[in-house]
């Protein structure tokens, strides 16, 4: 399934007076896509545009997040009444994922491996206390496996499989 636009951030919260929101990062590259003159799209769940593109004033790194201005917007007014919502931009805009490495949309429908044997389809992608999760259903029952190394020891964007090497216990679970 391939999306037009990827989400590259989550509109957390007015910052201060000025109009900066408060977003939370969702790209390896935030200081590529988030240039000064950029256009983000605001994205329902489903990675679909979900309003007018809103051009990046200016920006900054604040801790874990990241502080975006956007052009006509001057106080926090406007974004009070913002919910949280997804910025993305088109696909074509970013950096392609190496072989051994897939969307997130990408996951959902692809088969999980350990050591060769199918275990199952993930089902959806889970954000789960600062880390993805997959739900992956072995026949009937959902599992819920980290997405990160050391566990998932292998992508196969094209053949749409991701091995992993889970730990003792994890599958009983």
């Amino acid at each position: 399934m391939e999306a037009a636009y990827l989400a590259v951030a989550r509109f957390r919260k007015p910052h201060g007076l000025k109009g900066e929101a408060l977003c939370w990062v969702l790209t390896d590259e935030p200081e590529r896509v988030f240039a000064v003159g950029r256009q983000l799209t605001p994205l329902d769940a489903d990675g679909r545009k979900d309003g007018e593109p809103l051009e990046i004033e200016e920006e900054r790194r604040y801790r874990r997040n990241w502080l975006l201005k956007f052009r006509g917007i001057g106080d926090r007014t406007e974004l009070e009444q913002w919910d949280q919502f997804l910025l993305g931009v088109p696909q074509d805009e970013l950096t392609p994922p190496r072989e051994d490495e897939m969307y997130e949309h990408e996951a959902p429908g692809a088969t999980v491996v350990v050591r060769g044997e199918p275990l199952g389809t993930v089902t959806r992608v889970l954000d789960a206390a600062g880390q993805k999760l997959l739900a992956v259903d072995m026949n009937g029952r959902e599992v819920l496996v980290p997405f990160r190394k050391p566990i998932v020891v292998r992508i196969d964007r094209a053949a749409g499989l991701i091995e992993i090497d889970p730990p003792v216990g994890l599958l009983e679970l």
